[in-house]
């Protein structure tokens, strides 16, 4: 692998890499060149991937949603491989509940995790990077965070998990513009993939990897993997404050929030009888239906359609 690849001899950190995509995505890092920090809240899911890796893999057990612990997977990099290269974002939990039920230990868990998590690490990577101030025109760093199309079209039961995947999603936007003329660059993928998280929307969940499979696998969660290497490397310095769908073979990107109608009221303060009357032309210009909608039936790639199509 050539050094334009940017990733030999860098070093890179994957949260939740135990299992699922995070195993995927670690691997894939290694297998391209570079080290890797595999953090997971199991010790023995991070060892198991360490050891498969080998000797370019290196062990952190803890939760990163600790600022403490981010701290100490940073210092770990550091002193193990003398360097941080890229960070991924990860780790992640479901409790899913709608939200007349869901209690306010369900709600802060996977805000938590998701959205405190993925702070806390990227606040301490970035810290490094700016006192290594590459500059525009020189990558020093890349952060990959993971949200989803729960956060970005809302997900029936995922009041929680979408919050926190959309605050993800601004996360990754607002880290791009700040950290921009320090040389970092900051991406979210949006995956799909057969996982624990998502057990029963894909099928069972295999065993090895997609490169011993004779059929692909569309769900498989190492499908994400090389993408997320891609966002890591040098070469994708020049793409930042994005957001990409993310599954099989498909590579999608995602438009933000955009505004599609406007109304207004001639300079006046508007009143209740003109809202009455004009809010309607808002709906009317746009197509947009003015009721709930399941927005997730918009997936070009349906959650429960298996057989891709």
């Amino acid at each position: 692998m050539s050094s334009a690849d940017g990733l030999t001899g860098r070093v890179a950190v994957v949260t939740g890499a135990g299992r699922g995509i995070g195993r995927g995505e670690a691997i894939e890092l290694a297998s391209r060149g570079a080290s890797v920090i595999v953090n997971d809240v199991d010790p023995d899911a991070a060892a198991a991937v360490a050891a498969e890796i080998g000797s370019a893999a290196a062990v952190h057990v803890g939760d990163c949603a600790d600022p403490d612990v981010a701290a100490g997977v940073v210092e770990w990099a550091l002193h193990t491989y003398g360097r941080l290269d890229a960070i991924v974002n990860n780790a992640g939990v479901v409790r899913d509940r709608t939200i007349a039920k869901m209690t306010p230990d369900e709600w802060d868990t996977v805000i938590a995790v998701h959205l405190r998590g993925h702070y806390s690490l990227t606040h301490v990577a970035c810290a490094y990077w700016k006192e290594l101030d590459g500059g525009p025109d020189k990558p020093v760093g890349h952060i990959v965070c993971t949200t989803s199309t729960s956060g970005l079209l809302g997900n029936f039961g995922q009041a929680n998990y979408g919050a926190a995947k959309a605050g993800i999603a601004a996360l990754s936007t607002i880290v791009a513009q700040e950290m921009a003329k320090h040389g970092v660059n900051c991406n979210a993928i949006a995956p799909a993939a057969r996982t624990r998280m998502t057990q029963g929307a894909y099928g069972d969940i295999p065993t090895g990897s997609t490169s011993s499979e004779q059929v692909f696998d569309f769900w498989h969660p190492d499908n994400v993997a090389p993408m997320v290497a891609y966002l890591c490397s040098d070469a994708a310095a020049h793409i930042s404050g994005k957001v990409f769908g993310v599954q099989g073979d498909v590579v999608e990107l995602y438009q933000p929030w955009t505004s599609v109608a406007v109304i207004t009221n001639d300079n006046n303060r508007w009143d209740d009888a003109a809202l009455r009357a004009r809010v309607g032309d808002l709906f009317a210009a746009s197509g947009i239906e003015p009721g709930a909608q399941n927005m997730m039936a918009r997936l070009r790639y349906s959650m429960t359609d298996r057989n891709r199509r």
